[in-house]
């Protein structure tokens, strides 16, 4: 298994390795680091740091992909392009653009799209139910459990764990999972096939050793460990079956927005909760790497028989890097638990020009469709609400603020800035521009997975 190097040992590898890599950026650097020594792991921010320590930071901008962003000292989240991402799969009305270092990446129009068009339509890459979201079909299926959240409903039987559709006592096509004990049921044999990307490493039969860290994300409802559960499990069943498949699923992963919790809640003027932090990535590591009792090794060395490369194995299990995890999911849930590739990449409007629906009734979350709330022109970038527009300008930017966004400067904001609106909101309700609260408060925390 790879160990932590100390500063004696990893300090002149550094050096060495820097003076023949001058302007290799901190992503490429680290993994250069790790093929020459693959018994060590050691994560970005470690790197970066001995780095600076030593005076040989990344050169000529190399490192911009992958950096956080900076505006007058503040950190703002980072991103990369992701080259390997086909849009065309999902449609050939937008594609991917890079605004720059500091707004990162984004979705323009390809060509003109009319209001209420459907721009495309996603499935998820995972799905990790927040706990709040209610089974509005339910009642349609003739079930009267008192279930309502979707996580609740899957563990107890009447939600499919895949796709999260409603499975009524009556169904036909209802299939258990065949492991026992396991209460995994799924609705069709396509959505028990789907499974096997992330189900295997989180059932209680095939591994147990996730049982504590699913129960203990439930218990404090914190989304966003959830969700990493189900990415890391889809990341290592992914290796299971090859470098391809690896490099598709960390290609999408990878390119995701992130940010520091540390910086984070230094901005927002918070105490960091280092205790939850560290029991939560301990509860991760026994459920996926470590597990406490050899009956769970031995379990879990039925699922993962491959070893684990080492900057894979860093990116999942390394402190640091867990953290940052925690902030991918955060940054890029949509607000019923689902991470979407290409929605992922939807910057952010006061006055958004897209929302959000899930219209596929069958189901509870699953699919999303992307609509246009208004004509759209070529080149114009789409957005999404990430906070309630019924707030005041000022309520608004606090809360953009408090994920590290800087001042929103959309055309909405930027016209009651100028009009004075900063404070209790707007007098005239004529003087804000219009607004469809009813639609946009279904998306309110779209981007960033809030509760």
């Amino acid at each position: 298994m790879p160990v932590s190097p100390s500063d004696e040992e990893l300090i002149p590898a550094i050096k060495d390795l820097r003076g023949a890599n001058p302007t290799l950026g901190i992503t490429k650097f680290q993994a250069l680091l790790l093929e020459t020594h693959k018994e060590w792991t050691v994560s970005e921010k470690r790197i970066r740091k001995i780095l600076q320590q030593l005076g040989l930071g990344p050169q000529n901008g190399s490192d911009a992909a992958s950096s956080k962003s900076k505006s007058n000292g503040k950190q703002y989240p980072s991103s990369k392009l992701n080259e390997a991402l086909d849009v065309k799969q999902w449609t050939s009305k937008v594609e991917v653009k890079h605004f720059g270092k500091l707004k990162g990446k984004g979705l323009v129009a390809s060509e003109d799209i009319a209001e209420d068009e459907t721009i495309w339509k996603e499935d998820p890459f995972i799905i990790a139910p927040e706990w709040y979201a209610c089974l509005r079909p339910l009642a349609d299926h003739g079930l009267t459990t008192d279930l309502r959240e979707i996580w609740d409903a899957q563990r107890a039987s009447v939600a499919c764990m895949h796709c999260t559709t409603p499975i009524p006592p009556s169904a036909t096509l209802q299939i258990s999972c065949p492991h026992t004990p396991c209460p995994a049921k799924f609705c069709s044999r396509l959505c028990l096939s789907r499974s096997a990307a992330v189900h295997p490493l989180l059932c209680p039969a095939q591994n147990p050793a996730s049982l504590p860290l699913l129960r203990w994300a439930r218990e404090v409802e914190w989304m966003a460990v959830h969700a990493w559960a189900h990415t890391t499990a889809k990341i290592l069943l992914a290796n299971e079956k090859g470098a391809d498949e690896l490099a598709a699923v960390r290609s999408i992963v990878d390119s995701l927005a992130t940010f520091s919790l540390s910086d984070r809640a230094r901005d927002i003027g918070v105490e960091p909760d280092h205790d939850a932090w560290k029991k939560a990535h301990s509860f991760h590591v026994a459920a996926f790497h470590e597990p406490s009792t050899a009956a769970e090794k031995k379990k879990l060395s039925k699922l993962i028989r491959k070893p684990l490369p080492a900057d894979l194995a860093q990116q999942l299990f390394d402190y640091d890097a867990y953290l940052e995890g925690l902030s991918r999911m955060s940054l890029n849930l949509e607000a019923h638990g689902g991470l979407y590739a290409l929605h992922s990449h939807l910057n952010h409007s006061c006055q958004p020009n897209a929302s959000i629906r899930h219209l596929q009734q069958r189901t509870t979350l699953a699919r999303i469709t992307v609509l246009a709330r208004r004509p759209i022109k070529k080149g114009e970038e789409l957005t999404i609400s990430y906070v309630n527009p019924a707030m005041s300008l000022k309520d608004r930017r606090r809360e953009l603020r408090e994920w590290n966004f800087g001042d929103c400067m959309c055309p909405r904001c930027l016209e009651e800035e100028a009009a004075g609106e900063t404070g209790e909101g707007v007098a005239d309700s004529d003087a804000r521009p219009e607004v469809d609260v009813s639609d946009l408060e279904r998306e309110l925390r779209q981007g960033l997975g809030l509760r």
